[in-house]
């Protein structure tokens, strides 16, 4: 392995006998990626922009494959790029920076006392100071738009708890439990996050807490991955709007029905907003000017892949209006110009996710950025707009964008060192005919170095989700430039089920696990492996979580095209994962219903496509892995997959992580993951040279 790695020296102004993690120093010595120059990449987090839009503070994370962690710290550069500079450098993990009003102070999270707290610094790092001390720590905050008061999330007790119902039993390790929503995700559901308001002062602190959901046993923000942004003040400070699915046990489990709630300061009185929608509501943003309430919405119960519309509230009249109407995708992040007249969000279109605009007054929508990218925010900045940017040939990095011409500037420049040793491999668009004389956008990339006159292996990437994009995603575990990398022709079709190409692509996959969309991916990996430059004879497929699925159902239904499998996390066992997963709601729609429902054709067909039903037909080698910590995709399901595997005496490969969940996140296991799917790749897909 030709990769020298040494973690930048970085002294501790906070425990100088603690070690540091900061960036790392690497030399790649081939130009080729591998697991320990991919875990060398700085990561950008949150981006804030000042209140006079002037200055960016933003997190990066470091990672230490030795030390088998990480560490964030915020830096702060003007909204050009110059004067960069590292605010905090300490073992302590800091995140989530606010500006305050004056823009001369930073806001932010810090475990530094034990647990994660408020803090407070000026803009050039100096004179910190911690402003919450509450037991248990607080998820995150926002200050009011005069700073007398803050809001934050923090965690309450839910359900029933043995040391509550049995205090004599202080040791029993045992959960009672009496209804669905148990666990979520990668927890047991023992606590909800629910958001507080206090008093505040820089002098004084927090007084005078209250709960806006006392003695309610909801979630606010929304789990598994809702935070800050699904909580706002007004602009008068008088009221907080938040987002909370007001439910519990099984109705939790079979619904998507989260509604915006404006809880008003004085009275303590709580008003649902978005009560006529059946379907999610959420992520309350208000205009600079007070008139406008601007969220994110879908229509349909149950369906949480229904189209992201783009809602408006006027506030003083009552009437509400669906500004993406006229939009054919969804619109994801909305943010506020400075004069209230217009939202910039991101939106994913033939497997790009751009910067929008759309006008409040007219509905009317014009794309800012161009390019093979993926556009993760935007915000307004002095004269600017300041975005997020990848693509699978570029991490995350800070972008100026012009919002007139889209011409974007590079800022961050946090990874260019590690970049400039790197060889990419190229990137092309295919539009691949499918069985059903539609068009397929695929992307295919090649090794670096990539000779025509050779063959390559080449391998079939099955997408999650199922309704997820294959867009210009940058993944730290999957990875495409690194398969690349080591030598394969990766094939990456938008297959149906994946947002970006209309509606009716997207939702053709729902209840059609096992039809169209396993027909494309055979189309996509057929019209490639014709290329000369591609070795046929060894193939590969892989993928997780829905992907996973398609591994296992393509196992027994791919006529000896692959020579090798990869499934992680991924469904095998309809029927028990029904009945394992915690969020019922996804299977329904996906899935058409429940197994036991004999009258309902399309969970009939759905569960008749359950890969364990094929495995009879089962012929090639496969690596399955899993992480018990995975409540969405139980593992047991990938247990069954590499058993079934070995009593058929097929070569199999087992990797389990006792303590990961529906992702790999930990530096040496993620290290350990990619070296175990490069062995099992070239053991079965290299067999010697070819030319």
């Amino acid at each position: 392995m030709a990769l020298a790695v040494a973690t930048a020296s970085c002294g501790g102004d906070k425990q100088a006998d603690t070690p540091v993690i900061g960036k790392q120093q690497v030399t790649v010595e081939n130009g080729l990626m591998t697991p320990e120059a991919l875990w060398a990449f700085g990561r950008i987090g949150t981006v804030s922009v000042s209140p006079d839009g002037k200055r960016v503070a933003y997190t990066v994370s470091y990672y230490s494959i030795a030390e088998n962690k990480g560490n964030s710290e915020i830096f702060v550069m003007n909204a050009d790029g110059s004067d960069k500079r590292q605010l905090t450098r300490s073992a302590f993990q800091e995140a989530a920076p606010r500006w305050m009003n004056d823009s001369q102070r930073i806001a932010y999270l810090s475990n530094e006392s034990g647990s994660m707290q408020a803090w407070v610094m000026n803009a050039d790092g100096s004179d910190k100071r911690q402003l919450t001390d509450r037991e248990g720590g607080i998820a995150d905050f926002a200050f009011s738009p005069d700073e007398t008061r803050m809001l934050f999330i923090a965690n309450v007790p839910y359900g029933n708890r043995v040391a509550d119902l049995y205090p004599d039993l202080p040791q029993a390790t045992g959960r009672v439990i009496d209804d669905l929503m148990y666990r979520h995700w990668d927890e047991w559901t023992e606590t909800v996050p629910h958001p507080f308001v206090a008093d505040f002062s820089l002098q004084n602190g927090l007084s005078n807490e209250r709960d806006l959901l006392a003695g309610e046993p909801y979630e606010s923000p929304v789990k598994p991955f809702g935070g800050i942004e699904q909580v706002a003040w007004s602009r008068d400070g008088k009221t907080i709007a938040y987002t909370s699915k007001k439910m519990t046990g099984k109705a939790y489990a079979l619904s998507t029905n989260t509604d915006i709630y404006l809880y008003t300061l004085e009275t303590g009185e709580t008003r649902n907003l978005t009560e006529p929608n059946r379907g999610y509501d959420m992520n309350p943003t208000f205009s600079p000017d007070g008139r406008w309430m601007a969220w994110e919405s879908m229509e349909r119960d149950g369906y949480e892949s229904d189209k992201n519309r783009l809602m408006l509230l006027d506030l003083a009249t009552g009437q509400k209006t669906d500004l993406s109407a006229r939009f054919p995708e969804s619109v994801h992040g909305p943010a506020w110009s400075p004069d209230s007249r217009s939202l910039y969000f991101t939106a994913c279109i033939q497997a790009r996710t751009h910067i929008y605009q759309v006008d409040v007054a007219t509905g009317d929508v014009r794309q800012i950025t161009t390019g093979d990218y993926d556009y993760l925010s935007a915000t307004p900045a002095d004269g600017c707009l300041i975005a997020a940017r990848q693509s699978m040939s570029a991490p995350t990095e800070i972008y100026s964008i012009d919002p007139q011409s889209g011409k974007a500037t590079e800022l961050s420049f946090e990874n260019q060192d590690l970049m400039a040793q790197l060889q990419m491999g190229r990137v092309e668009e295919r539009w691949i005919p499918t069985t059903d004389g539609q068009r397929m956008l695929t992307w295919v990339v090649y090794p670096p170095h990539f000779d025509p006159a050779k063959k390559y292996p080449a391998l079939l990437y099955c997408q999650g989700g199922p309704q997820s994009p294959v867009s210009q995603f940058w993944s730290y575990r999957w990875n495409i430039q690194i398969m690349a990398a080591n030598g394969y022709i990766v094939v990456m079709p938008n297959r149906r089920g994946v947002p970006g190409f209309g509606q009716e692509w997207l939702e053709q996959i729902s209840g059609d696990y096992g039809g169209q969309n396993m027909r494309d991916y055979l189309a996509a990996i057929d019209a490639v492996a014709a290329e000369p430059y591609v070795d046929r004879d060894h193939l590969g497929c892989v993928g997780a979580s829905y992907g996973g699925y398609s591994v296992y159902w393509l196992a027994g239904h791919h006529d000896k095209r692959f020579k090798a499998f990869i499934a992680h996390n991924g469904m095998f066992n309809f029927h028990q994962k029904y009945l394992t997963t915690e969020e019922t709601f996804f299977a329904n729609w996906d899935l058409g219903g429940p197994y036991w429902d004999k009258d309902n054709a399309t969970a009939q067909r759905s569960f008749a496509n359950s890969p364990h039903w094929f495995v009879d037909r089962w012929d090639t080698p496969i690596l399955v892995i899993v992480g018990e910590r995975d409540y969405r995709i139980p593992y047991t399901q990938g247990l069954a997959a590499f058993s079934a595997a070995r009593l058929r005496d097929i070569p199999a490969q087992l990797l389990v992580y006792p303590d990961e969940c529906h992702w790999v996140q930990q530096p040496q296991n993620a290290v350990l993951w990619q070296r175990t799917f490069f062995a099992w790749l070239d053991r079965w897909l290299k067999e010697g040279e070819r030319e």
